[in-house]
């Protein structure tokens, strides 16, 4: 037997450890078993090389709940430790057996046999949960097993152990404030978040099989059962594998492994596989999105070696991708001591443009490859898309030919092909291209309709982001604009060709303007006498152009340079060739003011302004008119 003191810099290492070490308890767990993977997994490379002469057979990891004894166990069949191993790679804090073992057999057969570990500590995560732990632990080696026992003070004692069976058994005796530990529910959870796709299988109790029934039982007969041992992890999950390995009915069986409660399939997957200058596996799935981009983030899970690591990725991964979900795994993605965050390094920014390039890669081959479908999930993906667009200047370069502007009538054009469409009759007398566009087809509609039949095409733009993107858009392609259908920029097309001559003489016009100004109490309109087609409506309300994108872009970006909310202002467009003019002109007194302001009123209603009071009252004065 002997005694000594552990090897550490300060005086008493475990309440650092446990306050500001691992910010969560929970983590004990996960580097526990990643301990155990790890001395599986370095015995397997050992006798692949031949350095260990011992049979590998198909060892497990098994966790046990002892609630009568108040302890938790960690079994594996690894290649076990020594007790000048246990002085080495338990006493010394931080000195990381995984390191050293990759260090020592780097060139043999070129690889690292997966070792999780860096840093050394995690098995001192134990102490978090336990007020005393002890280490049984049998090497592969012809030597007696080891016995190391520790109270959380920096003392231990290491003795020799009966144990026979090679392998590492971790027994913590779980604290009073931390019995939540020994509940087979809570371990259950916490296998199934950090552990689900170790490549070691983990056993955690057993579980009962039912067997096909023999060909002579009876019809009521009950089928046979057994019992199995439960494995709660698939050692093997579809990122690990080539792609040429995979059909897509596996990417989607892992899809429905990942997100169990997730009822939709995928709409198409991404399998990322490089070697260099970074090692990086895993798989993106592209769902189907709806407009709140809010809800949908933090769905993609960051393994370091099979090993989960977290849900919050971004650093990692664009933001725009972070609305997808999936798998990415790499062990060169830098972690902070507990493996719990992201460490600021520049094999980051390489990944992310990894990811960036090979999204933008597959959707290009989807687009040339299969128009029709890529069309198909335009308006499942085009948040994503215009998010990055507008984000990333270097996934705006790689996407921008092929990203697509549905119309009203769910025509599907590219920037290019739009411009070619539309430049002989939406180029305005300034030599403009205006594309016309709707953010909404039902409230906008009778603008939509009115467009049409003047022969412009009108987009569908009705993402969050469209006002930010389309002035990205206008800034780099010359003379681009776009405009919405119910904005006062439409008048740049309509008046271009101006050959209509209006039916009233200026007398006409100032008292028709002296007379709306005097009769509409409501003034954030604006009046404007315009000369248009006789069969075009008498009253219509645009916005100016500048006040609505700023509001737009209020709603989505929260706030312009600390202005506040932008104010409510309209344009009365008044035509005054329509007949309904000449009419309000010839009224006189309570019926001239009946007739505009039912005009006025038909002509918010048609723009979604008419409510409350003024709602209430204009249903009345129309029941009157019927009367």
């Amino acid at each position: 037997m002997s005694k000594g003191t552990i090897n550490v810099s300060v005086e008493n290492i475990f309440p650092l450890i446990k306050k500001f070490l691992y910010s969560d308890h929970e983590i004990f767990l996960r580097e526990l078993i990643s301990n155990a993977t790890d001395a599986t997994l370095k015995l397997k490379h050992l006798t692949n090389i031949g350095e260990a002469k011992v049979e590998y057979g198909n060892p497990i990891i098994e966790i046990k709940v002892d609630k009568e004894n108040k302890t938790l166990h960690i079994i594996d069949q690894g290649l076990g430790m020594t007790k000048d191993e246990v002085n080495k790679y338990i006493n010394d804090i931080a000195f990381s057996g995984a390191e050293e073992f990759i260090e020592k057999y780097k060139d043999k057969n070129s690889e690292d046999a997966g070792i999780i570990g860096h840093f050394g500590l995690g098995f001192y995560s134990a102490f978090m949960v336990a007020d005393k732990v002890e280490i049984i632990s049998k090497s592969y080696l012809d030597e007696p097993a080891a016995h190391w026992t520790c109270d959380g003070s920096p003392e231990y004692t290491l003795t020799e152990d009966n144990k026979t069976e090679r392998g590492t058994e971790i027994i913590l005796h779980i604290a009073e404030d931390s019995l939540e530990f020994l509940e087979e529910g809570r371990i259950q959870e916490l296998l199934t978040k950090y552990n689900k796709f170790m490549p070691v299988p983990i056993k955690f109790g057993t579980r009962t099989e039912t067997l096909p029934k023999p060909e002579d039982a009876k019809e009521d007969d009950p089928a046979p059962t057994k019992e199995v041992d439960n494995i709660i992890n698939n050692p093997n999950p579809a990122w690990t594998k080539q792609p040429s390995e995979l059909e897509d009915e596996d990417y989607k069986n892992f899809y429905r492994e990942l997100y169990p409660m997730q009822f939709e399939e995928p709409l198409f997957h991404i399998h990322l596989n490089v070697d260099y200058p970074f090692n990086l596996t895993g798989i993106l799935y592209f769902p189907k999105l709806t407009n709140d981009m809010t809800i949908q983030k933090d769905r993609i899970q960051l393994y370091q070696n099979q090993v989960f690591v977290t849900d919050n990725v971004e650093g990692i991964v664009p933001e725009f991708l972070t609305l997808l979900r999936g798998v990415i795994d790499s062990p060169d993605i830098p972690l902070n001591v507990s493996r719990s965050y992201l460490q600021a390094d520049g094999a980051v920014k390489k990944i992310s443009n990894y990811i960036t390039r090979k999204v933008a890669d597959q959707l290009k081959s989807m687009f040339n490859n299969s128009r029709e479908d890529f069309e198909a999930k335009w308006n499942d993906i085009k948040v994503v898309i215009e998010y990055g667009m507008l984000t990333e200047d270097k996934f705006f370069e790689r996407v921008k030919d092929f990203a697509l502007f549905p119309t009203i009538d769910e025509t599907f054009y590219t920037l290019e092909e739009l411009k070619e469409k539309t430049k002989d009759a939406q180029t305005d007398k300034d030599g403009n291209l205006i594309l016309l566009y709707a953010s909404n087809k039902v409230d906008q509609h009778s603008y939509i309709a009115e467009a049409k039949e003047m022969g412009y095409e009108v987009l569908l733009l009705d993402s969050p982001i469209v006002s930010h993107l389309m002035q990205k858009l206008e800034g780099s392609n010359e003379k681009l604009q776009f405009v919405r259908v119910d904005s006062d920029s439409i008048d740049n097309l309509i008046k271009k060709d101006d050959t209509s001559i209006s039916k009233l003489s200026d007398e006409e016009k100032e008292s028709l303007n002296k007379t709306l100004t005097d009769t509409i109490e409501d003034k954030k309109f604006s009046i404007q006498l315009e000369n248009r087609d006789s069969n075009a409506s008498p009253f219509i309300i645009t916005e100016p152009e500048f006040m609505r994108r700023m509001k737009e872009m209020q709603q989505t970006g929260g706030g312009m340079f600390g202005m506040g909310n932008m104010p409510e202002m309209y344009n009365l467009v008044v035509n005054t060739n329509h007949e309904l003019i000449g009419e309000i002109l010839n009224a006189k007194g309570d019926e001239q003011k009946r007739l505009i302001n039912q005009a006025v009123d038909l002509a918010k209603l048609s723009r979604n302004l008419l409510k409350g009071e003024e709602l209430t009252a204009f249903i009345k004065r129309s029941y009157e008119i019927l009367k």
